[in-house]
């Protein structure tokens, strides 16, 4: 891949506009490449005629319209020095009122029935909603005028661009204009033949469309022709990455006949799942590899994943290798610790050294820990980020186990990764949330997928339902009645909130709805007389370590009654005994939250209940997840509806980090068969020329975005 990237897109504004509008632009829009100006996109636009919908608006957010002047006046003020001018705009529908103080020649242009556009940011007086000292550009009826007035608007559809309170959007028009005007036409990373295959605009065509179209139909041509020039540099990108790790080298870790995994299969007090066999052959076919593994293993919750990690673990150790689990949480690695060490019984965990690294873990126990990774004593390790710490070797590390990928970028991946010395270990990522297709596609692209959807015999039914209080106030009382009769039988439960305490409720909330949060839920049920000698405990993450890891071991060993939690306990804890889940405020959490806290019950041989407690009125997006949720165990079938109901940019939540994206038009919800498309040339394209010589466009392109492009894909 080249390091000097010889095309215009790649140009400094600062050689294409003069030096104060590239300043103002870097200011206000963070761009300073031609690239990063042509990818802010017009947000909508507007025809000639066209009136934008005031009653969409919304408070102080800055906004441009597109209206006609109603009334204007200037008027001297009462109990100052100056004048204050008002004008009055309208769609046809709405109003909007405009304050100007100290500018009454304002009145001379803004006459009614004069169109322009407004810009500026929402602000109320009374029950009005006004702009106060906003911008405008008016835009005359005849083509001559406008093209002297605004010569970006002279015959043409009107960009509307997302703005901010430095740069509006006819200056960013304007800017746009006249960087396409100086570029030489911009080289298209897509071969030709493929885009004439597909009867596509050109990449130069399409961006000079998308920012100054005739008409709508250029809209559509030019977003489909950059929908798929976005997808095909992504899936380039992962192609060269799977091609990548197909080229190294890793030490093959043969399973034995009579090895400690046959031993540990026949000790096993039931038969391995269908799924479990065939993803365990799989994975076991890889590891016997002299080239790393990199697969992904999705499953429903309680479908058994640890279990099938665990006997990858037993073949490395077989070969004298070392395995590290890596958890999101203290609280997680404990759980998986004590998973680990019940599922090999006592022999098998002494005889592999099975050890716990974390952040909290003592001095002493810490260098333990450590010397026997180094001496390869340790052929088990299950850690937090603590295993990523300098200083932190092993002596053959052989594979490498995460957990909950999405909780870790691809940069921790690769830094435990890189601790396996010469030959690369192999990597296994769990993760309980089910991944669309699509998002498989594109976010773990070089990961090979396998899927448990197979559930253990004996597991208990799992009812779910949303209590809506905002309909039905008396049902709360209902929800502790059910837990209390649950308790009475001998079962455990949990209740979570989205707080820990009333302080972070007022931060978060302000004066809106009360949240509910750990401290106060806790005091409230500890008065109710129905919990009177009852044994109920908080669980959050402001918690020390030694103190969540002794709640959560009283809570197993069944001393709690009842934990009133954060999420802490979303994924990894494991309590057969426990059969109520009480979700407050349950709006506040995301579909796969949901259906991971209802994992956490109906785990034994006891039914379940999920209880969702919602304020959230009838009809509105939240109410619609959660009657999701209720209306279905099958993880995967609510990861693709989950997917539907996302707003753009939130489908992978924290994974998210930002920073400049390509044309950021590709929506996974949408594009389906465009990523699929993609994904098909891109490996063509790369098994036949891996370092791109004969693709130097699309060879420009992949080192523009750059190996974390995926984890700043806009997707909705």
């Amino acid at each position: 891949m080249t390091g000097e990237v010889e095309t215009p897109l790649a140009l400094p504004l600062r050689q294409v506009l003069d030096e104060k509008a590239a300043k103002r632009l870097e200011r206000a829009l963070s761009v300073q490449t031609v690239a990063e100006l042509l990818a802010h996109l017009p947000r909508r636009y507007a025809k000639r005629g066209e009136r934008t919908r005031i009653a969409d608006l919304v408070e102080d957010e800055y906004a441009t319209v597109v209206a006609t002047v109603i009334s204007c006046e200037s008027n001297p003020m009462r109990n100052r020095r100056g004048s204050l001018t008002r004008a009055v705009i309208g769609d046809g529908l709405d109003t909007l009122q405009l304050t100007f103080f100290n500018q009454p020649w304002r009145a001379n242009e803004l006459v009614p029935g004069a169109v322009g556009m407004f810009s500026g940011k929402v602000g109320r007086y009374g029950t009005n909603l006004q702009l106060t000292q906003p911008d405008y550009r008016l835009l005359a009826d005849d083509e001559d005028a406008v093209a002297a007035a605004a010569d970006w608007g002279a015959g043409r559809l009107l960009p509307i661009y997302p703005a901010t309170a430095k740069m509006r959007t006819w200056d960013i028009a304007e800017q746009v204009q006249l960087v396409l005007e100086r570029v030489p036409e911009l080289p298209d990373p897509v071969p030709e033949q493929l885009r004439h295959e597909r009867g596509e605009l050109s990449f130069d065509a399409a961006v000079r469309a998308i920012h100054q179209p005739a008409n709508e139909q250029q809209v559509v041509a030019a977003q489909q022709s950059l929908r798929f020039t976005e997808a095909l540099e992504l899936q380039t990108v992962i192609a060269q990455q799977r091609a990548s790790t197909r080229a190294r080298v890793a030490t093959a870790r043969i399973r034995a006949s009579d090895g400690l995994t046959a031993r540990f299969d026949a000790a096993l007090p039931f038969a391995l799942t269908g799924d479990q066999q065939r993803v365990g052959e799989t994975i076991a076919h890889d590891l016997a590899a002299d080239a790393p593994m990199y697969r992904m293993l999705q499953g429903e919750v309680g479908s058994g994943k640890t279990l099938v990690a665990v006997r990858a673990m037993l073949q490395v150790a077989e070969s004298g290798g070392q395995s590290a689990l890596l958890a999101p949480t203290e609280v997680l690695a404990g759980q998986h610790l004590r998973s680990i060490q019940h599922t090999l019984g006592p022999e098998l965990t002494r005889q592999l050294g099975v050890r716990l690294l974390t952040g909290s873990l003592g001095r002493r126990e810490r260098q333990r820990t450590m010397l026997d990774l180094v001496t390869g004593d340790a052929k088990i390790v299950v850690g937090t980020h603590a295993l990523l710490s300098e200083g932190v070797e092993f002596a053959d590390l052989g594979l490498v186990v995460v957990d909950e990928q999405h909780r870790f970028g691809v940069e921790q991946r690769e830094m435990l990764r890189r601790k396996g010395g010469a030959a690369d270990p192999h990597t296994l990522v769990l993760t309980a949330t089910p991944i669309p297709r699509t998002v498989a596609m594109t976010v773990f692209g070089d990961l090979e997928v396998s899927t448990l959807r197979e559930l253990p015999a004996g597991r208990g039914e799992i009812e779910s339902f949303v209590v809506a209080t905002s309909e039905h106030p008396g049902w709360l009382g209902r929800v502790w009645q059910r837990t209390v009769e649950e308790i009475g039988r001998g079962r455990q439960a949990f209740v979570v909130c989205p707080a820990i305490d009333p302080a972070e409720v007022r931060a978060e909330a302000g004066e809106g709805r009360p949240i509910a949060n750990v401290v106060e839920v806790l005091e409230y049920l500890q008065r109710l007389p129905e919990f009177a000698g009852m044994r109920l405990a908080p669980l959050h993450g402001a918690m020390d370590a030694a103190e969540k890891d002794a709640v959560m071991r009283e809570f197993a060993a069944g001393d709690i009654d009842l934990l009133v939690a954060t999420t802490v306990i979303e994924v990894g804890v494991n309590v057969p005994n426990a059969s109520v889940m009480v979700v407050l405020d349950a709006d506040r959490f995301g579909v796969s939250q949901l259906h991971q806290l209802r994992g956490r019950v109906g785990r034994g041989e006891h039914s379940g209940l999920a209880l969702l407690v919602t304020g959230a009125p009838p009809g509105s997006l939240a109410r619609e997840r959660l009657d999701a949720v209720a209306a279905t165990l099958d993880g995967f079938v609510l990861a693709e509806r989950d997917l539907e109901l996302r707003s753009e940019g939130d489908v992978l939540g924290t994974a998210q980090s930002g920073g400049a994206s390509s044309l950021r038009l590709l929506r996974v919800t949408r594009d389906t068969d465009i990523i699929a498309a993609a994904r098909t040339e891109a490996e063509l394209i790369v098994a036949a020329d891996p370092t791109l010589a004969e693709h130097p466009a699309l060879r420009d392109a992949v080192a523009r975005l750059g190996s974390g492009e995926r984890e700043h894909l806009q997707m909705g």
